[in-house]
């Protein structure tokens, strides 16, 4: 019998495991977003993992498992960036796990698409990523930027704004 202790009904490790195998990949896509160099957010992936499971017994409800790995995520970007800059790869060079059974114009809407997103402010990009990556509510990007709720509803909107005003074919022709 292992003498790890038993967490909600399963082992610390069947737990992990768990986390692991479900979060993974959306924990990677954002990383890659965050840094925008796939090696690098490996390792601040590799980093996030290992800090949760050192943490593991502090997350209280399984189902906040994906921001509670966001956030220590950011935290891990954010120790990074305090000890050195690395050498950036250009986000537009690289591509996230797309299906390939997608028709060319629908790759470069896409790519469009990520390249405008690219061009936000930080502070209107970042939220916008956990809500359409993250899959996340104001409420829970609220918190995982340490922000007020209609702070991030209206950096949300801002950010949708400005997508809509790039991806506008015709100005008004009332503002002539």
């Amino acid at each position: 019998m292992s003498d790890t202790p038993v967490i909600h009904g399963s082992t610390k490790k069947q737990r992990y495991e768990s986390l692991v195998e479900n979060l993974y990949q959306d924990v990677y896509r954002y990383a890659v977003w965050l840094c925008k160099n796939p090696p690098l957010a490996e390792d601040l992936v590799q980093e996030t993992f290992l800090r949760a499971w050192r943490s593991l017994d502090s997350l209280q409800n399984d189902k906040a498992a994906k921001a509670w790995l966001f956030t220590i995520l950011r935290r891990e970007n954010a120790r990074l960036y305090e000890r050195y800059r690395p050498d950036l790869v250009d986000i537009e060079d690289q591509s996230l796990a797309d299906s390939d059974d997608q028709e060319p114009d629908q790759k470069m809407e896409r790519e469009m698409l990520h390249a405008a997103m690219n061009r936000l402010e930080p502070e209107y990009r970042e939220p916008l990523l956990l809500q359409v990556i993250g899959g996340f509510s104001g409420k829970e990007i609220a918190e995982i930027l340490d922000l007020n709720n209609n702070t991030v509803m209206t950096r949300l909107f801002r950010a949708r704004s400005k997508l809509k005003q790039e991806f506008a074919l015709e100005p008004d022709d009332d503002e002539t």
